[in-house]
């Protein structure tokens, strides 16, 4: 095949031909697929790699074996110009709703697996490349309809994929459905088959796969296109051979230093976040010499542009008969090793060599450097003419490479079979392991810290001795990975024992040190010596000849088991239908899920950008209180592209300057002459591209002044020491209950002034902030608004610009997750996009980056809680006080409602008597806003630590000090008032007994206990947690409006966010309207659309929040559909005399040509009594702690959730268990850092881990419970929105009986037992659980050095 230099760029795009003469080097495959083609699917959310949602499949075609290879990438890194002669596959190519929707589409759509929809495209491309690949295996051909595909590999086939809304599992479903290996009785709820059928009708109503029916990723013309890209014009280049790379280097280095860069899978971005202009693109990927795996007697040599993926490949190949046993371990360690970098996707670009360049250049925390450090790799490397072959530890050690050096590959060396001293290879033993603590245990996570072992030892008459070892740490806070060399010599000739690896300890403490300023440093130290005990210690044994005989299986230990197992082995969901308000109560399909899963549902990033429209991006405040004297640029002129800076002296006569306002006041746009906390909006950068807003808006330069201003309040301690606080209205304050000095006066045992502190927690809504706002005539303006309130919305925008609301219109059709953070933080987005766009008379939109908006959230409150509580002997607690602090930031938002919700949440135990003070602190931190369940959240795990704390005190098992203070109806009524509803709704007691049984919580108890007294370095624990969530209905509008065809356009106040509302109430229009009761209105739910939000259209809309709002905006409908069925009967009665049967399509015909009123609007406000109720349920949950390393499985969780009478129990069961999940992440993993002036550094990916695949509950039951008829709910039902979120505290309190465990060991350990007998307060079983609790705090609890400890038992 002719392969050539071109000027032109030629790829295809979903089997359409594209042809690019003219492009910017640096324009990656997204921003061309979104910015010019119409496939939209492909959707940016992080722009780092870390999040999946940008997902493509990319095929290319390789002439010398005449395959094609396909791949899945991340396109927000992909560039552009590295996809000459490739074809991209996205979502949308697989199928859509004319031609037909993939069956990868019907499966999403079918087991539930779209919620909010913004990641699902992304997802079922991640699916289908493995679908492609595992049909091209050499497996046995699968049943009819299933692919080649193992279970296993099709739940890691979206590892890369994030997801906020669903919890992962049902995903998990749709992808094993395709598996031949699957056992349909594992796959979940879906709308396919009913319980109780057997497989063959299963499988014959799921959508049919044909694996040879699939599509072509590589179009065949293509194949007669092939070329190689030298785009001389536009500074890209392909050199083909070593020498013309030279020439390259040489000519460009001598133009007066020329900005190259060098490029492979351009991966590197991702971390690295590229401001500078580069005036050359070299692609490195054409050269053979560098794209290579070559074999020899010596070793294996890996070019620096193989993929970490066929490196991977490579090293997994076993040549029986070539490679000695010992090499096979070794490469093959090495790749299980490295299957845990990055995401597949990431693997599949990131090339070895860069990887490495990365760890020497810019001291990358790389992996492979680590492992390939410990097998004494070389690597070649060019300088103009000259090649030189160092040890990888030389090249690391040397000073950063220089735009002037190339590196050309690595070699792994083969292990020699003749050793010295040793006599024969039957007398010694080889062993090689490698080790990788990561918030994350299958990747997609950087290592706290890294390691790699290789040693040789022989038995001698006193034991087993070391031959020779390397150790090799890395990741752990040091430029690069080292030789532990002071370790390695002492050990060298030892024979093992306890005493040896002491020695060995205190020099790998010695080495192992991680630099100033690097996070949890002792636990990084802790893990080198944890990893180094696991690797040597079976060897001190006595029984050391069967262990060297069966070396290979001598790590099975704690570190593993990993890769080996499985991400959902089960789950359970029972839920129950209900034909009574017939659709309502069915488990039936979200609404759009499909469109979703096809890429063609329509998000606001998504509309096609207006003629002449401009991008805008802010800049924030970098201080947390001072003056802004002055934002500008390094050049005298705005940067290219850059048209205006919006500030607040741009506000229009008459207008104000306010960005977003709720009833407790306003917060400004933009900082006036001071900025008052780090992250506040500053500026509005306008450009003609987003990205050149976005690197202006990086690139700016504020001039600040703090003289006279006074130090910033960055502590509730210091709003406490100010008297900074925000008003709580007398009517949202919460009242006491009973007497506090009473109840302490009865009880026997008193905990005085603990302290509990709560960090704050981010949305991460896969969508950011986004808006599009386009000026119309007369002075109007038009917002496109990814809002939860464009009614608030609209007021602002029209408050900002000085014109009447009449003259806004705010538009939102979906929301790509909320989660709170896209009401009161959306209103300043869609507000700025209007105001830039009313100043310039031209569209301006903007989509934050994922950093900027990481920044501006706010996200959760933190807060400070000190408690006092009294408890009487058998665990009933009779009093508490609190004195809560809640860390509010800069403006009040919705904070003083707060204390409200915190209340709701806490009175779920009966404490006898319950009195607090609740301060709103105003400090200098970005404005704290609504999140999933704000205040129940925190409130419900003070309830458990008080409760957790009391039972320590006692020595009481915790579960029994639970139920012992669970409420009765009658103290549930003292506590509650109004809001308790009747004896038989108090459905929580009944909840915890049936959630015992079901998920054999006793038995399960004991069983533990006897695990935990056989293992040492693995504890387990279990705990079961009751919540109490009390929710607020709103008043909220609904218009319903039937058509000439029959067909049926509904508008409700609330927005779709993902929660299912649209289709809630497409189910209640169904059932409203056939109360008409003529033929054809079981049809009806296919008849019925719900249209977007539009302020002109429907007012009154309010908030979408609070859990409540979909069966709000149901009752407003269903008020709709009982005016038009009343309207309608007088004719339909009349028609039936005439004609003795109508149908729903006659009678609206007929109906129409009478003037009957057929459309119908409502304002539903619900009455006092049912404005208020609460929701019930109660969760258990098992977890692992490895406590050498902190890391925390969940093994299993099960819950029960009380949904009243389900409207739809498929919608609210993944409601339930995405809520769960979130919930996991705020008490598990998620770390939401600011620097010392407040300004989030926790700002990506990277340093922010949102639960995945590989840590959700392994076993995850859910029953949605519908607990009868509550005659004050809309239809029986009760929301599922926010409190199953409160039940993830369970892995918490989990984990803490795990971690309680670990520590009486450490304690027998230490000889502690009998101190603690002496002194009460000395128990090291009571302790406080952070939240959240990551692996370095588990680990602290369990003791650093644990290891020690426990080798001094054995």
């Amino acid at each position: 095949m002719e392969e050539r230099e071109t000027t032109r760029l030629v790829f295809a795009v979903n089997g359409e031909r594209f042809e690019v003469s003219d492009v910017d080097p640096s324009t990656t495959l997204l921003q061309f697929l979104r910015c010019h083609t119409r496939f939209k699917s492909v959707k940016l959310s992080c722009g780092e790699g870390g999040c999946g949602a940008c997902m493509v499949l990319l095929s290319k075609y390789d002439p010398v074996v005449k395959q094609v290879e396909n791949n899945k990438v991340n396109s927000c890194l992909t560039l552009l110009c590295s996809i000459n002669g490739c074809s991209i596959t996205t979502t949308e190519g697989l199928g859509n709703i004319k031609d037909g929707f993939h069956p990868i589409h019907q499966r999403m759509a079918g087991f539930h697996a779209s919620q909010c929809g913004f990641c699902t495209p992304a997802m079922c491309v991640s699916l289908f490349s493995a679908l492609v690949n595992a049909k091209n295996t050499n497996r046995p051909e699968p049943p009819l309809g299933f692919s080649k595909i193992t279970t296993s590999e099709a739940e890691k086939s979206i590892l890369g994929n994030l997801c906020r809304c669903t919890g992962y599992r049902p995903i998990a479903d749709a992808c094993k459905s395709f598996a031949a290996d699957v056992d349909m009785e594992d796959l979940g709820i879906n709308s396919f088959w009913k319980k109780g059928e057997d497989r063959e009708d299963k499988v014959s109503k799921l959508p049919f796969y044909d694996p040879n029916d699939e599509i072509c990723t590589y179009p065949e013309f293509l194949r007669n296109e092939y070329k190689l890209l030298n785009f001389k014009r536009n500074s890209w280049s392909g050199p083909r051979t070593i020498e013309e790379l030279q020439s390259l280097l040489e000519t460009n280095l001598a133009s007066n230093g020329t900005k190259i860069k060098i490029v492979v899978g351009n991966t590197a971005t991702g971390y690295y976040k590229e401001l500078e202009h580069y005036e050359k693109y070299i692609d490195l990927r054409y050269i053979p010499e560098l794209s290579l795996i070559r074999r020899d007697r010596t070793g294996i040599e890996v070019g620096a542009t193989v993929t970490i993926s066929k490196a991977i490949l490579a090293f997994k190949e076993e040549h029986k008969g070539e490679l000695c046993s010992e090499n096979e371990l070794l490469f093959k360690n090495i790749a299980t090793h490295m299957d845990k970098i990055a995401s597949e996707s990431i693997r599949n670009s990131a090339s070895v060599g860069g990887n490495l360049i990365m760890a020497q250049r810019l001291y990358f925390p790389s992996d492979i450097a680590t492992v390939f450090l410990a097998v004494g790799a070389t690597v070649s490397i060019m300088t103009g003419q000259k090649r030189e072959t160092l040890m990888l530890e030389e090249f690391l050690a040397r000073p950063p490479l220089d735009s002037k050096s190339v590196l050309l590959g690595v070699q792994i060396p083969f292990r020699n079979k003749k050793r010295k001293g040793v006599s024969s290879e039957i007398d010694s033993k080889f062993l090689f392991e490698t080790y990788r603590a990561s918030p994350r245990p299958l990747g997609n996570a950087l290592p706290y810290l890294n390691a790699a072992f290789m040693v040789v030892v022989s038995l001698s008459k006193t034991g087993v001795m070391v031959n020779e070892i390397q150790l090799a740490f890395g990741a752990y806070g040091t430029k690069h990975a080292i030789r532990a060399r002071k370790v390695e010599e002492y050990l060298v000739g030892k024979v093992l024992s306890v005493g040896v690896l002491y020695e060995a300890v205190k020099l790998v403490r010695a080495t192992v040190v991680p630099e100033h300023g690097t996070s949890d440093t002792a636990y990084r130290s802790s893990l080198a010596v944890g990893f180094l005990f696991e690797f040597l210690s079976p060897l001190v044994n006595e029984c050391t000849y069967t262990l060297l005989q069966n070396a290979a299986k001598i790590n099975n230990g704690p570190f593993d088991d990993i890769g080996r197992m499985g991400l959902v082995s089960s789950a359970k969901q029972v839920v129950e239908s209900s034909r009574e308000h017939y659709p309502v109560g069915q488990p039936i399909t979200k609404s759009g899920a499909a469109l979703q899963a096809s890429g063609e549902a329509i998000y606001v990033d998504d509309i096609p950008s207006p003629e002449n429209c401009l991008y805008g991006a802010f800049i924030h405040s970098t201080m947390p209180l001072a003056r802004v004297k002055d934002i500008k640029f390094e050049s005298k002129t705005l940067p290219d592209g850059v048209t205006d800076v919006i500030s607040f002296k741009d506000i229009p006569k008459g207008g104000e300057n306010v960005g977003s306002k709720t009833i407790f006041g306003t917060e400004p746009l933009f900082a006036d002459d001071i900025t008052r906390c780090a992250g506040q909006r500053l500026a509005f950068v306008v450009a003609d591209t987003q990205k050149r807003a976005d690197m202006a808006a990086a690139m700016a330069i504020v001039d600040y002044d703090t003289e006279d201003l006074g130090p910033p309040i960055l502590t509730v301690e210091e709003a406490v020491e100010k008297s900074s606080f925000y008003e709580v209205p007398p009517f949202l304050y919460p009242e006491h209950v009973g007497d506090f000095s009473k109840g302490m006066a009865e009880a026997d045992h008193k905990i005085l002034s603990a302290e509990i502190k709560l960090g704050s927690q981010y949305y991460f809504y896969m969508e950011t902030q986004t808006a599009l706002a386009v000026p119309d005539e007369d002075n109007c303006m038009v917002v496109y608004s990814s809002c939860q309130c464009p009614e608030y919305a609209h007021s602002v925008i029209a408050q900002c610009l000085g014109i009447p609301e009449h003259n806004v219109r705010v538009v939102t059709r979906r929301v790509g997750g909320g989660f709170g953070g896209k009401a009161i933080r959306a209103m300043p987005v869609a507000t700025a996009s209007a105001l830039a766009a009313h100043k310039l008379r031209r569209p301006v939109r903007i989509y934050l980056n994922r950093k900027t908006d990481m920044i501006m959230a706010g996200g959760r409150h933190p807060m400070k809680i000190t408690y006092s509580t009294g408890f009487r002997s058998d665990g009933k607690i009779t009093a508490i006080h609190l004195d809560i602090l809640i860390n509010a930031g800069m403006s009040a938002d919705i904070s003083p409602i707060m204390p409200h919700n915190m209340l709701g949440a806490l009175k779920k135990y009966d404490w006898g008597a319950l009195s607090f003070d609740i301060k709103v602190c105003k400090t200098n931190h970005s404005s704290k806003s609504a999140m999933r369940a704000p205040g129940e959240v925190q409130a419900s795990f003070i309830a458990e630590a008080i409760i957790e704390n009391v039972a320590s005190y006692l020595s009481m098992d915790v579960d029994s000090v639970r139920t012992k203070n669970l409420h009765t109806f009658e103290s549930l009524n003292i506590f509650y008032k109004y809001c308790a509803g009747e004896p038989e709704e108090y459905t929580l007691p009944s909840i915890m007994d049936k959630l015992a049984i079901s998920s054999r919580f006793e038995k399960r108890t004991e069983m533990i206990k006897e695990y935990n007294r056989c293992n040492k370095w693995q504890k387990k624990g279990i705990s079961r947690v009751p919540i109490v969530h009390q929710v607020t209905l709103r008043p909220t509008p609904g218009k319903v409006s039937i058509l000439w065809d029959g067909s049926v356009v509904v508008e409700v106040g609330g927005i779709e966010l993902g929660q299912g509302l649209w289709t809630k109430v497409k189910q209640m229009a169904a059932f409203g309207l056939g109360l008409v009761q003529c033929d054809g209105t079981e049809g009806l739910l296919e008849k019925v659309r719900v249209i977007q939000a539009d302020t002109l259209s429907l007012v009154q809309g309010g908030f979408t929040a609070g859990s409540t709002t979909s069966e709000s905006s149901c009752e407003a409908v269903r008020i709709c559909c009982s005016v038009l069925v009343e309207r309608l009967i007088p004719l339909k009665e009349k028609l039936q005399e005439q004609m003795g049967s109508v149908t729903w399509d006659v009678l609206i015909l007929q109906a129409q040509y009478q003037s009957v009123n057929l459309s119908a609007s409502s304002y539903f406000v619900p009455e006092f009594t049912s404005t208020h109720y609460l929701n019930y349920g109660a969760a258990v949950s098992e977890v692992e702690v490895n406590i050498l390393t902190g890391e925390t499985k969940i093994l299993r969780a099960d819950i029960i959730y009380d949904c009243g009478q389900s409207m739809n129990p498929a919608v609210d069961l993944g409601q339930i268990e995405g809520a769960f999940v979130q919930g996991i992440g705020f008490f598990m993993s998620e770390e939401y850092l600011t620097n010392s002036d407040g300004l989030v550094v926790a700002d990506g990916t990277w340093t922010y881990k949102i639960p995945t695949i590989d840590t959700i509950p392994k076993q995850f039951n859910v029953e949605v419970l519908n607990s009868g008829h509550h005659q004050k709910r809309v239809l029986s039902s009760k929301a599922s929105g926010e409190p199953p979120l409160l039940m993830a505290v369970s892995v918490h309190c989990a984990t803490r009986a795990a971690i309680k465990e670990a520590r009486k060991q450490l304690g027998s350990w230490c000889g502690l037992e009998e101190e603690e007998r002496k002194d009460p307060n000395s128990d090291s079983t009571i302790f406080q659980l952070e939240v959240p609790a990551t692996m370095p705090v588990v680990k602290k609890l369990c003791g650093l050095d644990n290891r020690e400890s426990g080798n001094d038992d054995e």
